[in-house]
């Protein structure tokens, strides 16, 4: 390394990201040339309880505090010194969703996820007003759906946040949001870096008959941009981010930003004609645009970068978390027979066995959906694996045909986008856990978009790198220098990775499979009704 890590800790000149995913969460330390020198995770799983997918504030706290002193722990042991401060500091999560608190701060109804598709009211009648795509599961959609079902709190909300907004909150006391994460909290007008005052007003003249004792504008947090200052870590958020007392309070956070954002930024893909893919628990694309789209796509929803440029983004509910469970039959199995494998030697072997399968999986049909599913417009999900008689039903097939339909809606949205908007795109970078074993779900992507699609050597240090670059970006950029500039300058000018080109007989085979992904979804229709 070019700078003495050790001196860098003791000095305060490294920074820290941490982002809660849905499965996990991740503190990575990194040093003076933006490269990770510590890490730690905690694992967890979100709760299905009184029909809402929801974490508790307990599990919320216990994860950041198990990540920070996993991480503080391997500084301890890799450096030999203890962590008592760093340069700035950086949150993110999980996007969208529902946290609404009273004039107390306390937490009224349990977090409501982005995972809920239970605002399908709200949102048709949010779009249809601001002529805006409102999703089912942005902030904005599940605050109105709570009007409508005339729920009890609505009248004791005085804000309303995101988890990473939330996060920030309590270890800042900054009611504050960074522009990426606050557009899927509400639309963004792209001209202020700010939530679009037109459409609140409109909102509010909508509620106003419910004579409710707040106005939007009221309980929204207020929007940043990447590299302005959203406070410094109090005293009481130093305890509650560190349990041990080590760390010191009055370092500067930036704005916390969702894990869309964040993955933009940590596969240098905020500029215009780029794009990236997380693949994970859930898919999603994000394409920067040079022009706003033609019209409003219920399928596309539009966000922007963490320094408020536009965005198209196609989210799929569902990608790995059946395929998962496969992988797991299959570990169950080798138990049974007396074998113990590596889980990262199975997922490697089953997913290169993918790669021999027949482009269009053989006639094999799958749908992965443990939740809903809104680009296919369904409320709930079945997973569910379908084959005819003559299908060619072996191993490779098998798996190829599940890591397809992880794309399958995806695949769908981004039609839109590619061949009806004829969006250009020169590149997509692809990251997340989908994407560990080298090569292969690359080059189902590739085939799935008809784009090439990069992987960074970066690449698995995901959200919580990007948030961390964030927080460098904050204390260490340049006077006019732009987000841009900053990464592909001083983050990925010597950054290594490899790209993987469509090849025609694949993108003709995923073509293929997509036809029967599309004309099957009558029978996922009918496993959803008749298998409840």
């Amino acid at each position: 390394m070019r700078f003495d890590v050790k001196d860098a800790i003791q000095s305060g000149k490294t920074v820290l990201g941490i982002e809660l995913g849905s499965t996990r969460i991740k503190a990575v330390l990194i040093g003076e040339d933006n490269a990770p020198i510590a890490s730690g995770s905690h694992d967890w799983e979100n709760s299905y309880v009184n029909n809402i997918w929801t974490y508790s504030l307990e599990d919320i706290w216990k994860g950041i505090q198990d990540s920070y002193q996993k991480m503080a722990e391997d500084v301890k042991q890799q450096y030999g010194v203890a962590l008592q401060t760093v340069g700035a500091i950086g949150f993110s999560a999980m996007m969208h969703g529902y946290m609404a608190f009273d004039k107390d701060g306390e937490l009224l109804v349990p977090f409501r996820t982005w995972r809920n598709n239970i605002t399908e009211q709200a949102s048709k009648v949010l779009t249809e007003l601001f002529n805006y795509h409102i999703p089912q599961r942005w902030s904005i959609a599940h605050l109105y759906q709570a009007i409508l079902n005339q729920e009890e709190h609505i009248s004791d909300i005085r804000f309303q946040t995101t988890l990473a907004g939330y996060i920030h909150w309590k270890l800042t006391g900054e009611k504050v949001l960074g522009v990426g994460e606050a557009s899927g909290v509400f639309p963004i007008d792209l001209n202020t870096k700010n939530f679009n005052q037109t459409m609140i007003n409109q909102f509010n003249e909508l509620i106003e008959p419910n004579n409710l004792p707040w106005k939007l504008d009221d309980i929204l947090p207020k929007v940043l941009v990447a590299g302005e200052n959203a406070g410094v870590l109090t005293e009481e958020g130093a305890k509650l981010l560190d349990v041990t007392g080590e760390l010191k309070a009055g370092i500067p956070l930036c704005p916390p930003e969702g894990d869309a954002g964040t993955g933009m930024v940590a596969t240098n893909s905020v500029a215009k004609r780029t794009g990236n893919v997380s693949a994970g628990t859930s898919v999603f694309a994000m394409v920067v645009l040079e022009k706003e789209l033609s019209k409003v796509y219920p399928e596309i929803d539009l966000v922007t970068t963490p320094t408020g440029n536009l965005v198209a983004m196609a989210h799929s509910n569902n990608c790995s978390s059946d395929l998962n469970s496969w992988v797991g039959l299959f570990n169950e199995f080798s138990k049974a027979m007396g074998m113990d494998v590596d889980m990262n030697k199975l997922y490697g072997t089953l997913y290169n066995l993918a790669l021999q399968g027949d482009p269009d999986c053989g006639g094999l049909l799958a749908y992965g959906y443990l939740s809903g599913e809104h680009i296919t417009h369904f409320e709930e999900g079945r997973p569910l694996f379908v084959r005819s008689s003559d299908s060619n039903f072996n191993l490779a097939n098998f798996m190829r045909v599940h890591l397809s339909t992880a794309l399958g809606a995806l695949k769908i949205g981004m039609d839109i986008l590619l061949k009806q908007e004829e969006v250009e795109l020169d590149v997509i970078l692809g990251h997340g856990g989908l994407f560990k074993t080298k090569g292969v779900v690359q080059s189902i992507m590739a085939a799935a978009l008809n784009v090439p699609v990069s992987v960074m050597e970066t690449a698995g240090e995901g959200g919580a790198w990007g948030i961390a670059l964030l927080a460098s970006y904050l204390i260490n950029k340049s006077k006019n220098e732009t987000l841009e500039e900053y990464l592909s300058h001083k983050v990925f000018a010597e950054k290594a990775g490899t790209t993987v080109s469509p090849v025609q007989k694949d993108v003709e085979g995923f073509e293929q499979f997509m036809k029967r992904y599309t004309n099957g979804l009558a029978i996922e229709r009918a496993a959803v009704v008749n298998l409840k």
